[in-house]
């Protein structure tokens, strides 16, 4: 009787021989498919985007403009709160839910970035106009896609029910982390092909929730940060967002930025008050700070005086 590591080596000798005679070939621009794969193997549904037609695209990046204007018009002309916050769920319903988060400005800057270094990798002219029209306007008006327009913003706008007032000092030590992790960010995506990784959709907290699916633990960190939301008005915005890092750069430049009222300043301080994300200093909206919600609008008595003027007093009779 044979040993059986002889039998094993046997074994082996002959999977080797009947392997060498297999011929295996596949298009190395095709990817596997699941039938190749076999096992049941099914596409996970947050890896899944199909394409889409031109012209929808374009259609998306026309709502996205839209949506734009029509914030800057409610903050800067209508100066209107509730007009804002129906724009912010219908931004939030189209944007998130529907577009599962596919028309998004914050993804966009890995495309921009790895375009810009390596000549391999080629973007659509949507993909650039949806990155740099947030940024646009904002040199224009402020950060008016925050204010009216993120479905990521949207959806922790909606949540924060109980503001609470972060320590000036904590708020912009923490505001630094946004900066460090769009450095990070863009660190691998610097990195050969084969190490790059979208850190940023990658850890996206708030896309699993619009598309029904995702990792549990990004899920467990949007739920996380929406429950801080309740009390910490936009923690992600405010904290991490790297493409807010950008906004807020460019709205330091901006042309015409958000003020409470802007005939005359009082010293009331209801405005600060109301503010849950510590954008007014010295009874005045910082512009790269102020996320355009116009909560200030709401509680400025000077402004509901100019918007609401009271009705003349009748003359006396006789």
């Amino acid at each position: 009787m044979k040993h059986p590591a002889c039998l094993f080596a046997l074994a082996l000798v002959a999977t080797a021989r009947g392997q060498a005679h297999i011929d295996y070939e596949r298009p190395v621009e095709a990817a596997p498919q699941e039938q190749d794969i076999g096992g049941g193997y099914v596409t996970p549904v947050v890896q899944f985007h199909p394409p889409r037609a031109q012209w929808r695209e374009v259609a998306d990046m026309g709502l996205l403009a839209a949506g734009l204007g029509l914030s800057t018009w409610l903050i800067h002309r209508r100066r209107s709160r509730t007009g804002l916050v129906l724009l912010t769920i219908g931004s939030l319903g189209y944007f998130g839910f529907y577009r599962a988060g596919c028309v998004c400005p914050i993804g966009a800057i890995q495309n921009v970035a790895v375009a810009l270094i390596d000549p391999h990798y080629a973007i659509s002219y949507v993909v650039i106009a949806i990155f740099f029209l947030p940024l646009v306007f904002a040199v224009m008006g402020g950060r008016v896609f925050c204010g009216g327009v993120c479905p990521l913003g949207a959806i922790q706008e909606l949540v924060l029910l109980k503001p609470m007032q972060v320590p000036r000092r904590l708020d912009r030590a923490l505001g630094l982390l946004k900066w460090a992790y769009l450095a990070l960010a863009l660190w691998i995506l610097a990195r050969p092909a084969a190490d790059r990784d979208f850190l940023i959709c990658h850890y996206d907290p708030f896309v699993g929730f619009f598309r029904f699916a995702g990792p549990l633990t990004v899920h467990l960190i949007g739920v996380g940060l929406l429950v801080l939301g309740i009390f910490v008005g936009r923690p992600y915005c405010r904290y991490l967002c790297p493409y807010g890092a950008l906004l807020s750069l460019f709205s330091r430049i901006s042309w015409h930025a958000v003020s409470v009222t802007p005939s005359q300043e009082l010293d009331c301080g209801l405005c600060a008050e109301a503010c849950p994300y510590g954008a007014i200093e010295k009874l005045r909206a910082v512009r790269s700070a102020c996320l355009s919600c116009a909560r200030c609008f709401q509680h400025c008595p000077r402004h509901r005086v100019l918007t609401n003027p009271p009705a003349p007093t009748p003359a006396p009779a006789g």
